[in-house]
């Protein structure tokens, strides 16, 4: 079997290329071929997923939550097998998962872990593992420096958004669920298949693989005065200090913020993860596709 690895040399504070010649050395005892290919940005890294997918029977890639987006879009119908080393600031996919944050970890996956189906999201014509989100704070996750994430870690997205994200905006929304229209204002809504954002545990019950998404709506009047202003501040606060529940209802969901419309569909893509950590998947799934996916630490 031919395995391609991706990576990113400055990923993980240089970490990977630290450790390039014991990765090499783990993936040459399950696969005949390895070959090792550095990326330097989101577009060529898909490019080459798209490339390997044709060449490979398996592709590993190392990076943080972004990085596994951007290859989950690029295998969008390749039957390709994945693996995954997490390697970002706050990996809050590994985190839903229960995949170990660490190289040697990871590594134990891939070797001796199992193919596992998982959900991810289809939002316009771009795929997305575990969340979209609008509103409060949510513009961190762009805009915080590379070298800022690497010298505070998580903590760099807390400052920038309290630098910019004080003001909660206020924007309308229209969600259907199952045909079911609601029409409200808020100041954050966030569509979830994991149970970590920003290295919160915010969806403690979530399943990547139940074919269902969760939605988080902070609601908010349309012209708040300064007490309306401090509660949803609060309400911020409390998601992701203490979590949020969320009832099990509906299998279509219809988001539109402004002039955006993002529709999320269940999709089901395979993963290698941990043996012991299988949950049990509902009959009542409705995934789109089937593209095989393998997440290694």
């Amino acid at each position: 079997m031919k395995c391609l690895f991706l990576y990113n040399p400055n990923s993980g504070r240089g970490m990977i290329a630290r450790r390039m010649k014991t990765i090499r050395r783990k993936l040459a005892s399950r696969y005949s071929e390895v070959d090792v290919c550095i990326t330097q940005s989101a577009e060529e890294l898909e490019a080459r997923v798209r490339e390997g997918a044709e060449k490979y029977d398996a592709i590993i890639f190392s990076g943080g939550d972004g990085t596994f987006n951007n290859v989950i879009h690029a295998a969008e119908g390749k039957n390709i097998q994945l693996g995954y080393i997490p390697s970002g600031t706050v990996n809050d996919v590994a985190r839903s998962l229960g995949i170990p944050r660490t190289v040697r970890g990871s590594l134990k996956v891939i070797l001796n872990g199992r193919s596992q189906l998982l959900d991810c999201m289809r939002i316009g014509d771009r795929y997305a593992m575990y969340i979209a989100a609008a509103g409060a704070f949510t513009s961190a996750t762009y805009h915080t420096p590379q070298a800022q994430k690497r010298a505070l870690g998580a903590l760099a997205y807390a400052f920038e958004g309290i630098r910019h994200n004080m003001d909660l905006d206020v924007f309308p929304v229209d969600v259907t669920v199952d045909g079911k229209r609601v029409h409200t204002h808020a100041v954050m809504v966030l569509v979830l298949n994991g149970r970590s954002v920003a290295g919160f545990p915010i969806n403690k019950q979530g399943s990547m693989c139940d074919g269902r998404l969760e939605t988080v709506i902070i609601r908010q009047v349309r012209k708040p005065n300064l007490l309306r202003r401090v509660g949803a501040l609060f309400s911020v606060a409390s998601l992701f200090v203490f979590g949020c529940r969320i009832k099990k209802n509906g299998y279509q969901l219809s988001v539109r913020i402004a002039r955006l419309h993002s529709y999320a569909r269940s999709r089901r893509v395979g993963l290698r993860w941990r043996r012991g950590l299988q949950r049990r998947c509902s009959d009542r799934t409705v995934p789109e596709k089937r593209t095989p996916f393998c997440a290694q630490e």
